[in-house]
């Protein structure tokens, strides 16, 4: 039996044992990433859609994803590569790639406006070691690293990856201890303490989806908003009134088929009442 320290269940996990998340398995006495250079999806994106708005601008960057989520939001758009609990097996679509192999293949897309590499489309800290491993021969070649996260995971996690990550996108998905726990299966406190610890080290920018009945209220945006204004000087000299966030439109997928879109008129009213805290505020799926 072993601990897995990545998120906040601190799994104990049997030999040949799978935590929830679908990527991390008990393996001689310790825990080990199921899916290590296990590739789901690449593609050269731009930077706008990871969304970073205010980092590098314009540019593109090669996009990777892996397998598993240590979140179960019955809304996921990528479950057939997040989520363990899908049924999919996740190995039938993966092509393997060895950090050295796509740190190269980063640095040949240089011609086609690439910048770097993003770690994106299921959960990558997941499988944090191979995103340390790659973002660091990725910054030994001169390009940048994203990390497109829900910050659900834990101080060593983080001191493991953050010398190499140049920018994040966090998703903080409402203000509510209920809705992380009972929607989505997850821990705002520790989310909120990745963020808080983030935006000293990288360039962070974050996003909240509105979800028509469960964070879509004015007075959760008021408070979602205040606490990230809150957040003060940081190593970067911004203030955290300049973290930017991004307000995005729900559309019905997988499991949470019973809602309807969110308002357009709503995500523009929210955006409004973000705004009388934070300088830079965008709406999304609009």
């Amino acid at each position: 039996m072993a601990e897995c320290k990545v998120c906040f269940r601190q799994c104990d996990l049997k030999d040949g044992q799978t935590g929830p998340c679908g990527a991390r398995s008990g393996k001689n006495g310790t825990v080990a990433p199921l899916w290590y250079g296990q590739i789901s999806a690449l593609a050269l994106d731009p930077i706008e859609k990871k969304p970073l708005h205010r980092f590098y601008p314009g540019r593109r960057i090669l996009s990777v994803g892996g397998f598993g989520c240590n979140l179960h939001c019955p809304f996921c758009q990528n479950h057939e590569i997040a989520q363990a609990e899908a049924g999919y097996t996740f190995s039938a679509s993966a092509r393997t790639m060895s950090p050295e192999t796509l740190a190269a293949l980063a640095e040949s897309c240089r011609p086609r406006g690439n910048i770097g590499l993003a770690f994106t489309y299921n959960e990558p800290l997941v499988g944090y070691e191979y995103v340390r491993d790659t973002a660091k021969l990725v910054h030994d070649r001169g390009m940048v690293n994203v990390l497109v996260t829900n910050g659900t995971a834990s101080p060593e996690v983080f001191e493991e990856i953050i010398p190499f990550i140049d920018a994040m996108n966090i998703d903080l998905k409402g203000f509510t201890d209920r809705y992380y726990t009972e929607v989505l299966k997850g821990s705002r406190s520790m989310t909120m303490d990745f963020i808080r610890e983030a935006v000293k080290w990288c360039h962070v920018e974050l996003t909240t989806l509105i979800v028509p009945g469960e964070n879509d209220t004015e007075e959760e945006m008021a408070e979602l908003s205040a606490w990230v204004a809150g957040l003060g000087k940081t190593h970067n000299k911004k203030q955290g009134k300049e973290i930017p966030l991004h307000i995005s439109r729900f559309f019905p997928r997988w499991r949470m088929t019973d809602r309807e879109a969110t308002d357009v008129r709503l995500i523009y009213r929210l955006a409004e009442t973000a705004r009388k805290n934070l300088d830079y505020v965008y709406t999304g799926n609009c």
